[in-house]
């Protein structure tokens, strides 16, 4: 009987450990940057695409931005949040160095805590890209799974 009840227990333990493993997740999320899309609106031309992959187990944040078409160089690009499509928020999570050089395409990843993963993945934030003549944000786009 002994040996049984270890076994069930074995069982439910590995069991425990494949629902863990399967619970934690990648997501992938992707914005449209455009110019209509920043508040205020500008008349820019430029264009690109946000695609953020966040895991959910690590809360690790990894991101490539592409643009082209600005109406300058590029000083800067966030993660922006927790705000809805139409409104503004402060940095989540800057995407490059400003003053160093923001070059499309942009990557890299963060660490980010549980409130900044929970507004990402539920469609709280934005990102934009900043340029001398838009200090606000060229363009913009809201992040979506």
């Amino acid at each position: 009987m002994t040996r049984i009840i270890r076994i069930a227990v074995g069982s439910l333990i590995a069991a425990g450990l494949a629902f863990a493993s399967a619970s934690a997740a990648e997501h992938k999320l992707k914005a449209t940057l455009n110019s209509a899309s920043e508040v205020p609106a500008n008349t820019s031309t430029g264009k690109g695409t946000a695609e953020i992959t966040v895991n959910d187990a690590t809360k690790e944040v990894t991101w490539t931005v592409t643009f082209e078409g600005l109406t300058g160089d590029a000083t800067a690009a966030h993660i922006h949040g927790p705000a809805a499509a139409g409104t503004n928020a402060g940095v989540v999570q800057a995407l490059g160095t400003p003053g160093a050089g923001v070059k499309s395409p942009l990557t890299g990843k963060a660490t980010l805590d549980d409130a900044k993963i929970a507004d990402i993945l539920g469609g709280r934030t934005y990102v934009n890209v900043h340029t001398v003549a838009n200090k606000g944000g060229e363009i913009r786009g809201q992040l979506a799974k």
